[in-house]
């Protein structure tokens, strides 16, 4: 088994438990009694978790090992995400969701994903590492369609079992914690030339690249403010407080929009080709959140579902395009800790986003927290593309006859394959 086909499998099994984590918490913390800002509290303290993983990852990764940094992340995954489904008192599920890193996103953005991500762009040629993140993208939506089917499972259980309904979602909410279980004999088998040297202390970041990240992280962080608000725990929250539909429905409303994911990186890949990263990046996004923007004023359900489906079959094309150009942008041994930065500040957004998206919801709005999302969404695509516009990664020095910038410098001649 290579090492790129163990990392894709490590990621379907990952995305697998937080697609149904996404379907499964905001109504399992319902059955648990809290509300609307409860709910949000409890997101963000699995997302917080998450973060602070993405910082130990960034910080001592690659000393402790990327291999026993993996299993170290999933044996923590397992831990405090069966502490979560069995815990009772709010407090005590908010620490477990910050131990277990519960993912109320929906989507598999984590520390253990940054690692990987760094490890990817070893197992192919610059000219085949957009491709290779399309992929990788594509197992994760697949483990996410599949996941969010899973979301059904507490309603199963009770038609098929004895049980009440607390027990179906504590059953439930367990589930992905067995999950991630999984993984750990997988990352045993990854080979060790992928560990990479240690950096020296003081010399993570080259001058360069240390401009660069700076730049692109504060955007990432706006942007995940925006993502913050539009967690998936809270869309199916909002569905099913507006719509009045269940866990099977909206179930089987977000399998459709992860397979609508999984298609749109693979035509992101495709047009990436032909217009480049950056502008792949901003040409989908935006539309995407204008889309969302018109879904608090669909009158009923059928006509929110196709709204939503179809912003999810473009709103999903930069990521990726955004983890090739990051990783194409600093040089090999930097990777991790870009990429470790960039997913934590995305985190820190998505972590403190979902308190006021909650808050939101409870005295304001259902539909408030997702048209301030998208525009915020929108005001981070245009600053992009304003200040990365002007530097390409090196296989797109054919485009418009351009050259690829190097880390941290503007249009000059020199490749940054030189640099490598």
């Amino acid at each position: 088994m290579s090492d790129r086909s163990i990392l894709y499998a490590t990621a379907f099994l990952r995305a697998l438990a937080t697609g149904m984590a996404g379907v499964v918490v905001a109504l399992y913390l319902a059955a648990r009694g809290l509300d609307a800002a409860g709910i949000g509290a409890v997101v963000s303290a699995g997302l917080g978790g998450a973060a602070l993983a993405s910082l130990g990852v960034t910080l001592g990764g690659d000393r402790l090992g990327r291999r026993r940094t993996l299993i170290a992340l999933s044996a923590l995954s397992v831990l405090g995400g069966l502490a979560f489904a069995f815990a009772s008192a709010p407090p005590a599920v908010a620490l477990a969701a910050a131990v277990g890193m519960v993912n109320g996103m929906g989507r598999d953005r984590g520390a253990a994903s940054v690692v990987e991500q760094a490890l990817l762009p070893a197992t192919g040629a610059d000219a085949e590492r957009t491709r290779i993140f399309a992929w990788y993208s594509v197992y994760q939506d697949a483990g996410h369609a599949l996941g969010v089917l899973l979301g059904g499972l507490p309603a199963l259980l009770q038609r098929v079992a004895p049980i009440g309904e607390m027990r179906a979602f504590e059953l439930g909410m367990a589930t992905p914690a067995l999950l991630l279980m999984c993984t750990v004999p997988l990352y045993l088998l990854l080979s060790a030339h992928l560990e990479g040297a240690p950096p020296p202390p003081g010399s993570r970041l080259s001058p360069e690249s240390r401009g660069v990240l700076w730049r692109i992280s504060a955007l990432f962080a706006l942007d995940s403010i925006g993502g913050g608000f539009l967690t998936a725990a809270l869309i199916a929250y909002f569905l099913f407080e507006r719509f009045a539909v269940g866990p099977a429905v909206i179930g089987a409303l977000f399998f459709a929009a992860r397979v609508a994911n999984a298609l749109s990186h693979l035509a992101a890949a495709w047009i990436a080709k032909r217009l480049g990263l950056l502008n792949t990046i901003v040409l989908t996004h935006i539309p995407s959140s204008v889309l969302l923007i018109t879904l608090p004023w669909a009158p009923s359900f059928p006509i929110a579902a196709l709204l939503f489906l179809v912003r999810e079959g473009l709103v999903e094309m930069d990521v990726p395009t955004r983890q090739s150009y990051v990783m194409a942008v600093v040089r090999p041994a930097e990777r991790l800790t870009a990429a470790g930065v960039t997913s934590l500040v995305r985190l820190g957004g998505w972590a403190v986003a979902p308190i006021l998206a909650g808050a939101l919801m409870q005295t304001q709005s259902l539909g408030l927290p997702l048209m301030i999302g998208a525009g915020i969404k929108i005001v981070y695509d245009v600053l992009l593309y304003v200040a990365f516009r002007g530097r390409r990664p090196p296989e797109e020095a054919s485009l418009e006859g351009g050259a690829p910038s190097p880390p941290g410098g503007g249009r000059r001649s020199n490749r940054l394959d030189s640099q490598r």
